[in-house]
């Protein structure tokens, strides 16, 4: 997927180096909803929420906040949540690109497969430097097995922060119960 093809609202505000994370994310999600054989409409949903989810990720927190006045989240969790409601705010209306983009941060477990695989495209991606043959293993076994390398993708993101005790949100909390 090139830059131009990587359509960002006009509100967006990413920078390059976010733009090519876009873009390798949209990338992911796309080869395995073609390998899985999904739907068209499955397919758009899986597109644009890994096209979108990042938006606002180098938004200011002054910006953010002031798209999402109540939440009362860590400046870090809030460029999600700004994102879709902005996206619902221009009129996007597909109930799972929006719940994908708002909870990809701290997950979901009430998530349709449109927010799975932005979860796990978004860990997988090839760019990101760290545990990169794990991932790699775990991002070419989603399409032959989804619900189980979703599983696993979990237990990776969230086990080490349950380990430690650190206290998760409680729709974070849900997730982990809900792939146990």
């Amino acid at each position: 997927m090139n830059a131009v093809e990587l359509e960002l609202p006009a509100w967006g505000i990413a920078s390059p180096k976010r733009r090519a994370h876009i873009a390798r994310v949209t990338e992911l999600a796309l080869s395995w909803g073609d390998a899985m054989r999904i739907e068209q409409v499955e397919r758009d949903a899986w597109r644009d929420a890994a096209r979108w989810h990042d938006a606002l990720r180098d938004a200011s927190e002054a910006q953010l906040r002031a798209i999402v006045p109540r939440l009362d989240w860590p400046v870090s969790l809030l460029h999600g949540p700004a994102a879709a409601t902005r996206l619902a705010e221009d009129g996007e209306r597909r109930t799972s690109v929006l719940e994908a983009i708002f909870w990809h941060t701290t997950g979901n477990a009430s998530w349709d497969r449109t927010g799975r695989a932005l979860y796990m495209a978004d860990f997988l991606e090839p760019g990101r430097q760290f545990e990169r043959k794990a991932r790699a293993r775990l991002a070419a076994n989603v399409a032959g097995d989804f619900d189980d390398t979703f599983r696993e993708v979990v237990t990776i993101r969230l086990g080490a922060r349950v380990a430690s005790g650190e206290k998760l949100r409680a729709e974070t909390a849900a997730l982990w119960e809900s792939v146990q």
